[in-house]
């Protein structure tokens, strides 16, 4: 799914660099006071096109751009860009150093979609796989949380897929399952069907990749614009048919829930409506 970005990001003549926390800010400038912009998750390549005082300017491969502090990556060769990888399916995976839930606890606990190379697979009833994780340390993963053939999803299995976040909270730049925000969900929800948004409400309501839709023509799976006008758009969300919608919104509970198309205040709001092609 995200694979021919990644590829375009190898190929650009920056250093690269692998994320080790489960989640990395990424800061509109190099200082942990500054606005999240958007976060990148465990093992996630990206391209470091600055160094600055413990500090990288990064580029993420849906071609974002943040500052994150270098203690959050390991640079060097791109993880997980071949073989067997394993993505992580559950909204949470522990990471063990053996194959044993009881004798010690988890090394770490990454977020959905997160991608682990894979060094054994199970046999059978086996329920480990054997990974190597991005430090270059042994782990290994219940065969239960991930998949090493994520399948592409229809639109209705998308959006039944969906209701997994709901009261997920709602987090400014968030892009994982330990919070996402508004176009954040709804790009990951893109990426389940085989495609890639760009990272905002704007830009995804401006992008070449979907076409205008009427309010009277909404289908399921269509996605919504709401803000000021079509050129002043603040929120997104996704159209589950019946006047209902599902976002990662402030709204009266910061959550990921789902809403009704006809209360007075979205409906207000509601600028824009848009179907990928």
């Amino acid at each position: 799914m995200p694979g021919l970005a990644v590829l375009a990001l190898f190929a650009a003549a920056v250093p690269t660099a692998v994320v080790l926390q489960p989640v990395a800010n990424m800061y509109s400038r190099p200082s942990t006071d500054a606005d999240v912009v958007s976060q990148a998750i465990y093992g996630a390549n990206v391209g470091i096109l600055e160094e600055k005082d413990g500090w990288a300017h990064i580029r993420t491969a849906d071609d974002y751009l943040g500052w994150t502090p270098l203690s959050a990556l390991l640079p060097g060769k791109p993880y997980a860009a071949s073989g067997r990888v394993a993505e992580v399916q559950s909204l949470f995976a522990h990471i063990y150093r053996e194959g044993s839930v009881t004798r010690h606890a988890p090394l770490i606990t990454v977020p959905f979609e997160s991608r682990l190379e894979v060094v054994a697979e199970p046999k059978e009833d086996a329920r480990w796989f054997q990974v190597r994780l991005p430090d270059d340390h042994a782990g290994w993963v219940q065969a239960g949380d991930v998949s090493v053939e994520p399948k592409r999803l229809s639109i209705a299995e998308t959006l039944e897929f969906s209701k997994r976040f709901l009261g997920l909270p709602y987090t400014w730049g968030g892009t994982s399952s330990y919070g996402y925000d508004c176009s954040g969900f709804s790009q990951m929800l893109g990426r389940r069907r085989g495609v890639t948004m760009p990272r905002d409400a704007q830009p995804q309501a401006e992008w070449s990749g979907v076409g205008s839709v009427d309010r009277k023509d909404l289908e399921a799976g269509d996605l919504l614009y709401f803000g000021a006008s079509e050129k002043k758009i603040t929120h997104t969300g996704i159209y589950l048919g019946d006047g209902k919608f599902i976002n990662a919104t402030t709204h009266l509970t910061p959550m990921v829930r789902i809403d009704d198309l006809n209360d007075a205040y979205w409906s207000k709001l509601l600028v824009a409506a848009r179907r990928l092609k």
